[in-house]
Parts: C-alpha cells; sequence; structure tokens
C-alpha cells in the first residue's frame, strides 16, 4: 500500500495534473446537487491527449445518483473506445464555491476504477485532496481499493 505520493500544496503536482485538477474544478460547475450541495468534478486524461470530464448528479432516490468519476469514465469508454485512460483527478466543492474540499472517491467509483484499470492493462494514477488539504497521488487505481473484488473471484 506504499504507492501514493503526498504534496503540500496544489502547487506541488505536476503541471499536467494542476491542468486535470483545474478540469475537474471546471467540470463541477455542471454537477446537479441540489440535496448535499457537494458538487464534484472528475477529468481523466486518455492515452491520445484528450481531457474528458464528469459531474455528480443526484436524484431525490439517492441510488440513483451518479458520481462524478464513473460519469467521466463512462463518457470516456463511450466516446473514446479501446483508449486507455492514463490520470484521473477528483475534487470537490461544498455548495459550488471555493475553497476545495477533501474528495476521496467511493467505493463503487473505486471498484470501476479498478476494474477499467484492469482492462486496460495499465495502471491509472488518482488524484485527489485529503482531508488535511494535502494531495494525494496514486501511482494505481487499484491502491485505493486494497482486497478488491475481481472477476478472479467470480
Amino acid at each position: 500500500m506504499g504507492n501514493f505520493t503526498i504534496l503540500d500544496t496544489l502547487e506541488d503536482l505536476e503541471p499536467g495534473d494542476q491542468q486535470l485538477v483545474q478540469a475537474a474544478v471546471k467540470a463541477s460547475a455542471q454537477a446537479y446537487a441540489p440535496y448535499s450541495q457537494f458538487h464534484v468534478g472528475a477529468a481523466l486524461l486518455l492515452d491520445n491527449g484528450v481531457i474528458v470530464t464528469g459531474a455528480n448528479h443526484e436524484n431525490a432516490a439517492y441510488p440513483s445518483c451518479m458520481c462524478a468519476e464513473r460519469v467521466a469514465i463512462y463518457a470516456a469508454a463511450a466516446q473514446y473506445p479501446g483508449m486507455s485512460i492514463r490520470k484521473l483527478a477528483v475534487i470537490a466543492l461544498r455548495g459550488g464555491v471555493a475553497p476545495l474540499v477533501s474528495a476521496s472517491s467511493c467505493g463503487p467509483c473505486r471498484q470501476v476504477m479498478l476494474e477499467f484499470e484492469h482492462r486496460q492493462n495499465t495502471p491509472m494514477e488518482v488524484v485527489f485532496q485529503a482531508p488535511d488539504n494535502r494531495w494525494v497521488k496514486t501511482s494505481t487505481a487499484a491502491s485505493l481499493l486494497p482486497f478488491a473484488f475481481s472477476k478472479d473471484n467470480l
């Protein structure tokens, strides 16, 4: 579980990671979060250099909601089939306004990221803000879900 890099500020991230975080911030403006007021944006970088974004969308029937990470991943899979995801950044804002707040992906999103990583047979880096306002960068999505359930369990 040593696949994490902790950075003190956003500016400490590599320029490409900072660009991805900014794309996620921009995507969060498209969030539909009338119940939680928790606006989440995700941005991912594909092998071809394209950035695909997503935002969370809530529903009064909460199980019908969709997280920003899965919106972005599914959009990338639909629009760019066979293209690998190199990096994914996720951010959150309370009420849709600054400052950024901690935004670690939920379990279902981690599972989807893990399965896409396995399907593409290449690691997917993940960047997010930790509760202490530092930034976390993982070298693989799998590192976010140790002891994961996979096709090997079926």
